[in-house]
């Protein structure tokens, strides 16, 4: 089967900036490429509800626009074709210099290797897609296909590219879904909007508060890696 995965992250400053938040968080939903028209067709007329022309982003939610990303967030639980997963990161536990070469950019995309390799199955082949950056080694995108393609070697993974967020209705819901879960994990909120999505999720979807998830879980994936060893 014929996947795309859509990525995006929320807090990355904090992998150089430890004090700038708690949690670092990398997220992308997947989804078959057939359903790729349903499920741009289904935001795009959320859109055309609400007459929004701009990108979603979990930095915009307001007020104004509470029942918008409420309907997005309800489009997102009730499509049973896609999955959504985010891995946490504790920006003080990360250690650059022993273990990133003293290169934060290295780490990022380790991470970003974390979060995929454990959803690419047998016999899939995948497309990913990441938020386009400005990456200081410019090779970083080929590197992490290559090692993503041999992560599981009845798998293919055909690509891994950078778009623009504003051109991939994608990338944007995994903005808003990363941005949500990484907030709740942070605990610095202080806006009433996002506290009402967060709780929205909480008490239809998950019945309990957004906490780390087993591997299983495939619908609402939160992945805390745990960067201490042990058993």
């Amino acid at each position: 089967m014929n996947f795309e995965v859509y990525c995006d992250e929320s807090g990355l400053e904090a992998l150089t900036q430890k004090n700038a938040h708690l949690y670092v968080g990398i997220g992308g939903i997947w989804l078959p490429s057939e359903c790729r028209s349903d499920f741009k067709d289904a935001l795009k007329k959320i859109k055309e509800k609400y007459s929004v022309h701009g990108e979603w982003k979990w930095k915009k939610v307001s007020p104004a626009f509470f029942e918008m990303y409420k309907d997005i967030i309800d489009f997102f639980f009730n499509a049973e074709y896609i999955r959504f997963r985010v891995i946490l990161i504790e920006a003080n536990k990360v250690d650059n210099i022993r273990f990133h070469n003293d290169d934060a950019e290295l780490s990022f995309y380790k991470f970003y290797y974390q979060l995929i390799k454990h959803w690419i199955f047998d016999f899939n082949t995948y497309t990913i897609f990441t938020d386009l950056k400005e990456n200081r080694n410019k090779g970083r995108l080929n590197e992490l296909h290559r090692v993503l393609d041999k992560s599981n070697l009845t798998s293919d993974v055909i690509s891994v590219q950078g778009l623009p967020s504003e051109q991939s209705l994608g990338i944007q819901l995994a903005d808003l879904l990363t941005g949500l879960v990484v907030s709740k994990f942070n605990n610095e909120l202080k806006s009433e909007a996002k506290q009402g999505l967060i709780a929205h999720v909480e008490q239809v979807y998950l019945r309990n508060e957004i906490q780390p998830t087993p591997k299983w879980q495939e619908k609402f994936n939160v992945f805390k890696i745990n960067l201490q060893g042990g058993w």
